[in-house]
């Protein structure tokens, strides 16, 4: 009698199931205890990571940052692999945005006595969000401690926190009605209009559409790697590449997506307890199942009508999946006119914008590109800028046209650029009074609507915790008795299924590993 070696399918072929794939492959490659495989719908490898070029100029579609380089495991990939050097310019290679040069709308910018106080406000509120201690040496220290020691934390939103704050430091303000020579602009519209400006950023990290919804407590068990922020020069898919290079030809099965997955078969599937129905009519028999697809794919996946498991999931697994906060981030990718001088450099900039409803507003710069915050150049003189947006305006611009993108962009930088930056501009107004510069081409990331992701990454929302995040990694069945239901037929990995790396590249490596050790240490393999 012929014993059939467990078989091990993993669903998707981003960084979470490279990493459980490479894992297991490399600690069983001498007795190939295993059939492994990895099924992907999508024609890449990668998921949300996606280097690519636009322009000439190498650009990342997805992930983009490693979020602090002192124990990062995506950090050491890209340390080993040569990927931390390159002959060429790369994205965000200028850092952080302290050189940024924050203008408000009319073309007015700002001086560091005006734009600074709220600033450094907002930035210890984030601190203290975050568990981290209050700048003794900011000038709002003062006001910051105040506020907090008055308001407590409670079970509040990000976002109501971050209004209560405001709220106290607008009662330090003698005359908010008072004109501070910036245009027509009055001293409380101006500091309403930087606060959002960086709310807006902020929405942007974490994903979550309406800080509202994202909850205060969960926030300091967020975790970071110390170091500095970075991006990979030679591109993040380097990191992708070198995961799957040690698979053997093969084990990648691109243009395969899963449709439903069976689970607990009573007499099995070809012996095996899972079955995976693809969307080309056929089928995987499976003892183990690795399930690395996004939280927006699984939230879709345990809808009634269109239910990805069978029998339906537990509850405590859809209460998780519905609970959790999952966004959709995209980036803009604009190319400068070629008419423009050679010296002319497009700065990095602060944007700061009336509110939709003000009578100041200008009239056609578009709604979705005042819930922007930067918009800057991808590195000194690179003719390529680029702006971040998030939830329903991110929605909106993957349903606009690109001569829709590119008028809203151009209008707005137009705008911004008009009065003492302007004087680098050579003027091409191409008979229109709307444009003082004008871009050619656009690339917009489409995370969203893409049916494989739908969405970008997960926050904890209000109404969930981190112990969602933990009920989520859990792997099915829960108890399991081996003579009638074998155990771990379906295990989960990704970025939303890590308590306190959630959201990242490195919370999704750290979960595929933990999901190969799991089978790893339930089949006694001991030697990895």
């Amino acid at each position: 009698m012929v014993t059939m070696k467990p078989r091990i399918v993993i669903i998707g072929a981003g960084i979470a199931g490279l990493t459980a794939a490479k894992k297991l492959y490399t600690s069983t490659i001498s007795k190939q205890l295993f059939e492994l495989s990895i099924v992907e719908g999508g024609s890449r490898i990668g998921g949300r990571i996606n280097s690519s070029e636009f322009c000439g100029d190498r650009i990342e579609q997805g992930a983009t940052w490693i979020h602090g380089i002192e124990g990062s495991p995506v950090y050491k990939i890209a340390e080993k692999e040569g990927l931390l050097h390159s002959p060429q310019p790369w994205e965000c290679m200028d850092g952080g945005p302290e050189n940024f040069i924050p203008v408000a709308e009319g073309g007015h910018e700002l001086n560091p006595s005006i734009f600074y106080p709220i600033s450094s406000f907002f930035e210890n509120l984030i601190d203290f969000v975050k568990g981290k201690a209050v700048d003794e040496d900011g000038d709002s220290s003062g006001i910051v401690k105040h506020f907090i020691k008055n308001c407590g934390r409670g079970n509040l939103s990000v976002g109501s926190f971050l209004r209560q704050g405001l709220d106290a430091y607008r009662g330090l303000v003698k005359d908010e009605k008072e004109i501070i020579g910036v245009g027509n602009w009055s001293r409380k519209s101006l500091e309403e209009a930087i606060f959002n400006m960086h709310w807006n950023m902020f929405r942007a990290f974490t994903s979550a559409d309406d800080l509202g919804t994202l909850d205060l407590n969960a926030e300091r068990e967020y975790k970071t790697f110390p170091g500095e922020d970075i991006t990979i020069p030679r591109g993040y898919s380097g990191v992708i590449e070198s995961l799957a290079s040690v698979l053997p030809v093969g084990m990648i099965q691109l243009g395969r997506k899963v449709d439903k997955i069976e689970w607990q078969l009573k007499n099995g599937h070809e012996g095996r307890p899972v079955k995976l129905h693809l969307s080309d009519g056929s089928f995987i028999s499976a003892d183990h199942v690795i399930v690395t697809v996004s939280l927006g794919v699984l939230k879709r996946g345990i809808e009634q009508d269109s239910s990805m498991f069978d029998p339906p999931l537990p509850s405590f697994k859809i209460q998780a999946i519905s609970r959790l906060g999952y966004g959709v981030v995209d980036k803009v990718f604009l190319q400068l006119p070629s008419q423009e001088t050679s010296d002319f450099k497009f700065p990095l900039l602060q944007m700061v914008f009336h509110q939709p409803d003000s009578a100041l507003r200008h009239p056609k710069i578009p709604n979705w590109m005042r819930r922007a915050s930067l918009l800057y150049p991808i590195y000194t003189n690179s003719r390529v800028v680029l702006a971040w947006f998030t939830g329903k305006e991110a929605l909106e611009i993957e349903s606009l046209s690109e001569e829709e993108i590119i008028d809203g962009f151009s209008i707005t930088a137009s705008n911004l650029l008009s009065s003492k930056l302007s004087s680098q501009i050579k003027l091409n107004c191409n008979g229109s009074e709307d444009y003082g510069l004008k871009f050619e081409k656009v690339l917009r990331t489409q995370w969203g609507t893409d049916p494989l992701f739908l969405g970008s990454y997960s926050y904890v929302a209000v109404g969930s915790s981190g112990d969602d995040l933990d009920a989520l990694a859990k792997p099915l069945p829960e108890n399991s008795d081996l003579d009638s239901t074998p155990p771990l037929q379906i295990l989960f990995a990704g970025e939303a299924t890590h308590r306190t790396h959630y959201s990242t590249t490195h919370g999704a490596h750290l979960s595929g590993l933990r999901e190969a050790n799991r089978l790893l240490e339930y089949y006694n393999y001991t030697d990895v």
